[in-house]
């Protein structure tokens, strides 16, 4: 037996006809009309997370159809189990013990957790709690093995140790400019010997020298007329400290200082992302008391999926009646780059820029954190520099943390569509404000052969400013 689902037909626009399928009836078992899912004892015992956060829901999905054509999947796939919608019938039905959570979790995983859905949803269904949810509840199956184990090892030692990350950066750069990678590539070695690695390594993305920002605030000298504090993270602190010395610029040249923090970390997105919310609560409790003992000042952060981990601890901590309210207030004081820079009364930029530049949406922003017209607008203040279209702009390229490397075909796939849009854009730059999408984005232009740089925006806003370029 199959199901059809239509979804209503989008008048104007780039998604005006999407392909609809019709699938199995057991790939996409319906929810619940009216209430919440009242799971049996065996279900429970399989997906506590999940059957929580569905009971726990504040809306019900009212099979309108209108996340269809934002579901980067579902455009690629045209499979209703590749929806959102479709994917929430299977936790329902895995939450009812319907279907066991190893049978729907091939879909689930295909799941960039892009949020686009959420945009589109006109009944506000947070689909991430959803997702989150069922992959806390996938990483306790999956406890034991090693593939997992491996994985949260990385998560534990490597992102939480500022020193191993760092090295491992240097070493990876290394490879890239001494001449190893090429030789490896050209004789297939990695191939022949482990192909697993080799497959992970063709999607190492071009790494930039390694930047030790910190070493330029000093030189910053600029009347001061308030304070921030600046995210350092850590995949932005390792490989992208040209975007904190760009952010730093900025800032310093608009009279903003920055206020040491010393005991941050990682603000958790990954280790959330992956299942481990409890590490990801750890996190979030170190950093609440990390910024609080630095003071009240505003937290800028320049990666996208790192705010969007921030303004969510209050409700990461909602139930630690320590933390809680402690949580809710730092998460008011969180602001991507561009939402705070368009805040302030900025110094007119006054060197020219001249490029075509692509705005590119990171997901984090655009649909977690609702940023659209920040960026763009703290562009268009660039002498010099014009705006171009982008088509799909607020699609998702495939990067989704370490999803490029889970999902190596549907990423790969959803790059390719990005770089053709680039490519038909004109553009000399590309900018975008998230590091797996910068990471994503240079090594679709490398691969493709298209000559732009990739860039965060601010980078542009501190070249605008007097900066010298910082990569091409």
């Amino acid at each position: 037996m199959t199901a059809s689902f239509a979804a209503p037909s989008l008048a104007t626009g780039p998604l005006a006809t999407v392909p609809l399928a019709t699938v199995p009836l057991a790939a996409a078992l319906p929810a619940p009309a009216a209430g919440h899912a009242q799971p049996d004892a065996g279900a429970r015992h399989q997906t506590p997370h999940l059957t929580a956060a569905l009971s726990q829901a504040e809306s019900l999905c009212i099979k309108c159809g209108f996340c269809l054509p934002a579901c980067p999947t579902y455009r690629e796939t045209g499979i209703e189990a590749a929806s959102p919608r479709g994917r929430l019938d299977l936790m329902y039905a895995a939450a009812q013990g319907r279907v066991t959570l190893a049978a729907i979790e091939p879909q689930l995983a295909l799941c960039l957790g892009c949020q686009a859905c959420e945009t589109a949803c006109p009944s506000g269904i947070r689909f991430h709690d959803m997702l989150e949810a069922e992959r806390s509840d996938v990483a306790a199956l999956r406890a034991t093995a090693s593939g997992r184990r491996l994985g949260m090892l990385l998560l534990d030692r490597l992102l939480l140790s500022p020193r191993l990350l760092r090295a491992a950066v240097w070493g990876l750069w290394l490879y890239q400019r001494s001449g190893v990678q090429a030789l490896l590539r050209a004789t297939r070695l990695l191939d022949w010997l482990a192909p697993p690695l080799g497959r992970l390594e063709r999607r190492m993305p071009p790494l930039r020298r390694p930047h030790r920002w910190r070493r330029t605030l000093a030189a910053l000298t600029v009347p001061e007329r308030g304070r921030a504090a600046l995210l350092a993270g850590c995949i932005m602190d390792a490989a992208f400290g040209e975007v904190h010395a760009a952010t730093a610029y900025v800032l310093r040249a608009n009279g903003i200082a920055l206020a040491e923090v010393p005991g941050q970390t990682c603000c958790g997105a990954l280790h959330l992302h992956a299942g481990d919310a409890e590490r990801a609560r750890q996190l979030a409790r170190r950093n609440v008391a990390a910024f609080e003992a630095a003071g009240n000042a505003p937290i800028v952060v320049n990666s996208a999926g790192c705010g969007a981990a921030m303004k969510e601890y209050g409700r990461l901590l909602a139930a630690d009646p320590v933390w809680a309210e402690r949580a809710r207030r730092l998460a008011a004081r969180v602001h991507d780059v561009a939402e705070y820079l368009a805040g302030l009364t900025l110094a007119p930029p006054h060197v020219a820029v001249p490029c075509a530049v692509a705005y590119d949406d990171p997901c984090h922003l655009v649909h977690a954190q609702k940023i659209r017209a920040q960026p763009r607008d703290l562009l268009s203040r660039i002498p010099g520099l014009r705006l171009v279209p982008l088509r799909e702009a607020e699609m998702c390229c495939g990067s989704a943390g370490s999803y490029s490397a889970q999902q190596p075909e549907m990423s790969r796939r959803l790059l390719n569509r990005k770089m053709a849009h680039i490519g038909a854009s004109g553009a000399d730059v590309v900018a975008t404000g998230n590091p797996g999408c910068l990471f994503q984005l240079r090594l679709g232009a490398r691969e493709q052969g298209l000559r732009v740089r990739v860039v965060h925006p601010v980078e542009l806003l501190a070249e605008s400013y007097g900066r010298p370029p910082s990569g091409a």
